[in-house]
């Protein structure tokens, strides 16, 4: 059974409708009077736009949508990479073999973009990394897969893992590069979220995302990120375009302290996928400011419990509920905690329980985790029973109300 509850109002005055374990309220911002923000428009296919301290949304158009990642792919790429060093399984300093495979598919003779790695040379993993994410190397990118699990299939396989871990929704990879397959897609939410991983996990390699250049075999190449040029606070992260796919763009900015990650797919060329990737950061800099609805440990909503020695156990959430909300505007705000209950007795204060979600014009603004705030020890054996009919006799409502809502 999903049970939802919210709050309504800047008092935060609670309404509770209680519909056989089924609570259903909307909170609305209370600012007065203000014009709401210019909603943005983007010719890009795909989009999101994510605050990386809320992990709120922004703007996002198709974000869930399957979509062909073409180069974007090597993000995930270096994310195998990245954590193989980390976990000392792998240094900059040791180095791959540049496989004839590696060389004809990727390297120069490919006409794809490239480290232009010399065939049967060893290049340090320091430099295989700059060719992948500064160059977009596929050369690089192939070295490293069949350095770290012996062929690019096995190392797809150590990329989908990763994903799956890192809580990747809908991505399934097949190659390390990016090339076409058909099996081979993302998301432009997923893209996001594999962003942040990269940034908040690995913050002495990040910073690689953002060199502006690499010279390698005596060749100088820009990094493909037009956002780095643009002096907007931009770091990383990767571009990418296929026929199929049409030109696409993972970047992230920070300003006054606050980053934003911005995912753009399906743009018809590279000139509107530097021109939205700007507009659209820029526009969520400028536009939105971050309300907090509140407090770190403020009682947010109560979770049933069934067989308890209280019926109901507060929830909380551990640090401070901020949303980020267009500036001086009076936009909607719905606030829902979602729960599986009634919650079975007893129940450890701090576990982790439900999920406060919050939704902005339609737009996943905050998802986080709610905890209990106190225990609740089993009941006496009456309340156990009575607790017992009362599921019973309200278990079929709750269902039928499922099924409707």
């Amino acid at each position: 059974m999903s049970v939802i509850s919210s709050v309504a109002g800047s008092s935060r005055f609670v309404r509770r409708l209680l519909l056989s374990g089924l609570l259903v309220l909307a909170w609305l911002a209370a600012a007065a009077g203000a014009a709401r923000a210019q909603t943005f428009q983007t010719s890009a296919e795909f989009a999101i736009l994510m605050d990386a301290q809320t992990r709120g949304v922004l703007y996002a158009k198709a974000p869930d949508a399957p979509m062909i990642p073409a180069s974007l792919a090597k993000l995930m790429t270096a994310a195998v990479v990245f954590e193989e060093i980390k976990g000392g399984r792998l240094s900059l300093d040791d180095t791959f073999v540049i496989s004839e495979n590696a060389w004809r598919r990727g390297g120069a003779p490919s006409g794809g973009s490239t480290m232009f790695a010399v065939v049967n040379s060893r290049v340090s993993v320091a430099d295989l990394l700059r060719g992948l994410i500064v160059q977009s190397g596929n050369d690089a990118a192939i070295a490293l897969a069949e350095g770290i699990a012996g062929t690019e299939e096995n190392f797809a396989r150590l990329m989908n893992e990763r994903a799956k871990a890192i809580g990747l929704r809908s991505s399934t990879f097949r190659n390390a590069t990016g090339y076409s397959d058909p099996e081979q897609r993302t998301t432009a939410r997923d893209l996001a979220v594999l962003s942040l991983y990269l940034i908040e996990n690995f913050p002495d390699l990040y910073p690689i995302f953002g060199e502006r250049e690499f010279t390698w075999n005596k060749i100088r190449q820009q990094n493909r990120n037009p956002l780095l040029a643009m002096e907007i606070g931009a770091d990383g992260l990767k571009t990418g375009n296929l026929p199929e796919s049409g030109y696409g763009l993972v970047g992230s900015a920070v300003r006054d302290g606050r980053r934003l990650v911005v995912v753009l797919n399906g743009l018809r060329n590279a000139r509107d996928r530097a021109n939205e990737g700007r507009k659209l950061l820029e526009w969520g800099f400028n536009n939105f400011e971050t309300r907090e609805i509140f407090k770190a440990g403020e009682v947010i909503s109560e979770a049933q419990v069934y067989g308890g020695a209280r019926g109901r156990v507060p929830l909380v959430a551990r640090e401070p509920v901020r949303v980020l909300v267009p500036r001086g505007a009076s936009d909607r705000l719905d606030v829902k905690v979602v729960y599986r209950g009634p919650l079975k007795a007893p129940v450890a204060a701090g576990t982790q329980v439900a999920e406060l979600r919050v939704t902005r014009d339609e737009v996943d603004a905050l998802v986080l985790p709610l905890y209990t705030d106190e225990a609740v020890e089993s009941g006496s054996l009456s309340q156990r029973a009575f607790d017992a009919l009362f599921e019973l006799g309200t278990g079929a409502i709750r269902d039928a109300l499922s099924k409707l809502l």
